[in-house]
């Protein structure tokens, strides 16, 4: 009874958005009421669906006191109740409490850690990895920094993935990735491990962060690196300090100031807007550490072992020996398998 009410309330909440749709005039209401219908219509397709099998069984099982339509009731009958399960499964998954941010584009951070070179080479590897997988999914990968060396390995790089629901799949990657391999420079063919750390933010919209323009302090500079002809030219570079919060942005990868100014802003809202909601998470859930999806950068996630040809995802494990097929952009077999472990979680503290 308490899931056919919350069902009726959610039928009830759509329909009510689709009357306030066709008065509304747009504007910002318009558009959180359009977002909100848009992701409450797959599940009433669901119940939809559910409810329409069962007034089939109570159909079928009317057929059956027809000796003549008994054998044939009970064909749809054992057919409507291996549906049955599926659907009502579907529907629980998508009453699960939702994070707000997962149908949000995101921003991917990528850094070497622990071992120089190597890492930094890794680093660039794991970016390129996830452009292919943006692309394949059909999203927009916007490079915001790649800062590389001479020897093809970075010292960090950012990007702006855009695409609906990028941050539901991506945000699973964020932690410390483990890489065990020869080095290219390494004579004697011994094993090095490097970690790199990947951050992925939800993108924050300026109605998530109010940003008071006094509490910035914004220096501009000289561009300096490898860069094109303007490095060091004009003072393109320009550092952002949010002096509430301690953090500082620094953006030099355009040519022009304002260009590096919107792209710094970009990332200190969504910094911003992660932090607030990383305080509220801890608030709500102070008692509970969910397995997967935490996002703790000082988390050992995931490794890649070239020797071996293997992949382990540690939260949940995992091991896959398709190592070329992940580099080569392939993330869905892990992802897939990291959303499945979260909902079955999830579903058993709702004692589903």
């Amino acid at each position: 009874m308490q899931m056919d009410d919350a069902l009726a309330r959610i039928v009830a909440r759509a329909e009510e958005l689709r009357a306030g749709l066709n008065e509304a005039q747009g504007g910002e209401a318009y558009v959180r009421a359009a977002r909100e219908l848009a992701e409450l219509e797959p599940v009433v397709a669901r119940i939809e669906a559910l409810r329409a099998a069962e007034r089939a069984v109570m159909e079928a099982e009317a057929m059956r006191a027809d000796p003549e339509m008994r054998d044939l009731a009970d064909a749809e009958l054992a057919e409507l109740h291996a549906r049955i399960p599926g659907l009502t499964h579907e529907i629980r998954l998508a009453l699960l409490p939702k994070d707000e941010a997962d149908a949000r584009s995101a921003i991917l951070e990528i850094r070497p850690a622990a071992g120089g070179d190597e890492a930094g080479l890794f680093a660039a590897e794991l970016f390129g990895a996830y452009r292919k997988y943006a692309d394949a999914r059909g999203w927009r990968f916007e490079v915001l920094e790649y800062d590389a060396t001479e020897l093809g390995s970075i010292k960090g790089a950012m990007a702006e993935i855009h695409g609906h629901g990028v941050f539901a799949r991506l945000k699973y990657e964020s932690g410390v990735h483990r890489v065990q391999r020869v080095p290219e420079t390494e004579s004697q063919g011994r094993i090095h491990t490097s970690t790199v750390t990947v951050a992925v933010l939800p993108e924050a919209e300026e109605v998530d962060v109010a940003i008071d323009e006094a509490d910035l302090r914004i220096d501009v500079y000289r561009a300096s690196g490898a860069g094109g002809q303007h490095v060091n030219k004009t003072e393109s570079a320009v550092r952002i300090t949010h002096v509430p919060s301690g953090i500082v942005v620094a953006m030099q990868e355009e040519r022009s100031q304002h260009k590096n100014r919107a792209k710094a802003m970009k990332i200190l809202r969504a910094r911003l807007y992660e932090q607030n909601r990383a305080s509220l998470a801890a608030n709500r859930a102070a008692d509970r550490k969910s397995q997967v999806g935490t996002g703790d950068r000082s988390e050992r996630i995931r490794t890649y072992n070239f020797p071996q040809g293997r992949v382990s995802e540690h939260r949940i494990n995992l091991t896959l020996y398709k190592i070329e097929a992940v580099m080569a952009g392939e993330f869905d077999p892990i992802i897939e398998a990291l959303i499945a472990a979260d909902q079955a979680e999830k579903l058993a503290a709702q004692g589903a």
